[in-house]
């Protein structure tokens, strides 16, 4: 069971379980996550509370409970409570595709929206609006069959032996600039009505998310995390290297191919919904790594971390600023200060 707290290797530790099943909990980690957590409660509290019909907080409980009539449960259960999960759940999937992408290339750069993956997920779902239909389900698979085969081709023109993490980003940037070019050129020759509803969604917007495109986006999104969960073990081997984590008795390609195919698939069903919403994958995972002092981007940490930068976007883009717009206008402007950032630190430390 839970034990005193360890100091191991300069980390301050709590292992609970027993001989057979145990986890090893990092005490900074865990008080980050708390106040992470506690974060994005009030921020989804004060959501649901904020608009042109204000509500209290006591109203907002009380319409979550059952016990308030009126227009009030429209509002807060129809209205703006798949607003809100939406973010939660979508954000935290950007950011884990972000992390296992990281960790993957061992290179920070390494962002899903960066490398072209979201652009192959948009040309997808271009791609069935304009042959198919329009159904969550159809753009759904439309987009993971853009984002997967936009990775096969990253991956085909990267791989030299092996995936070196700068040529896996120069290849992914080049693969993101053509498909963009493609996009463009497919939304003008489209129906206006139809490229005007594309391009806000291509901005990356949580208008009009209704509780049926959560409650699919939220089941697939807890099969892919669970799958990631089990797969964190041998994550943080791969960060010992290839051939120590192949001594260990790690298989690293398959161990790559279920990373690679687990985000691929956080990155699309997120897009379906969403749109190619950009800066979440980038940051999240550095950010929830620097917070909590690990040497590795912790999956669970990340993932809250994810979910209150698009919580935080998106309430910003609907209450803070003059104008109304989509959430990934936001997070363009603060993924462009931070991918700035990122760029000059990475220089200085080759340098």
């Amino acid at each position: 069971m839970s034990g005193a707290p360890q100091v191991e290797f300069g980390y301050r530790r709590h292992r609970i379980g027993g001989e057979r099943l145990n986890a090893v909990l990092r005490t900074r980690s865990l008080l980050v996550g708390a106040v992470v957590l506690l974060a994005l409660g009030g921020l989804g509290v004060l959501a649901l509370m904020t608009g042109d019909y204000s509500l209290s907080a006591r109203e907002v409980v009380d319409v979550l409970r059952g016990v308030r009539e009126g227009l009030a449960p429209t509002v807060v259960l129809e209205w703006r409570l798949p607003r809100v999960l939406a973010a939660v759940v979508l954000g935290a999937a950007l950011a884990v595709a972000g992390a296992l992408f990281q960790t993957l290339t061992r290179n920070p750069l390494a962002s899903p929206d960066i490398i072209g993956l979201s652009s192959g997920a948009f040309t997808g779902m271009l791609l069935t609006v304009l042959l198919v239909g329009t159904t969550w389900l159809q753009v759904t698979a439309g987009s993971v069959a853009g984002g997967a085969a936009a990775a096969a081709v990253i991956f085909l023109l990267a791989y030299r032996g092996g995936i070196q993490g700068f040529r896996f980003i120069v290849v992914g940037i080049a693969i993101s600039s053509m498909l963009a070019s493609a996009n463009t050129w497919m939304l003008l020759q489209i129906e206006v009505e139809t490229a005007m509803f594309a391009s806000a969604w291509g901005a990356g917007s949580l208008n009009g998310v209704t509780g049926s495109q959560v409650l699919g986006a939220g089941l697939c999104v807890a099969v892919l995390l669970a799958g990631c969960v089990a797969l964190a073990p041998a994550l943080r081997q791969l960060d010992l290297g290839d051939d120590a984590a192949h001594a260990l008795g790690l298989r690293p390609g398959r161990v790559k191919a279920a990373a690679v195919l687990l985000g691929v698939a956080l990155v699309s069903v997120a897009t379906a919904v969403v749109g190619p919403v950009a800066f979440i994958s980038l940051a999240a995972p550095q950010i929830a790594r620097r917070a909590a002092g690990t040497p590795y981007l912790p999956l669970t940490l990340t993932g809250l971390t994810g979910a209150l930068l698009l919580l935080m976007s998106d309430f910003t883009a609907q209450h803070l600023l003059p104008v109304t717009l989509p959430a990934g206008v936001v997070t363009v402007v603060l993924g462009g200060a931070f991918l700035v950032w990122l760029i000059v630190r990475e220089m200085r430390r080759w340098r």
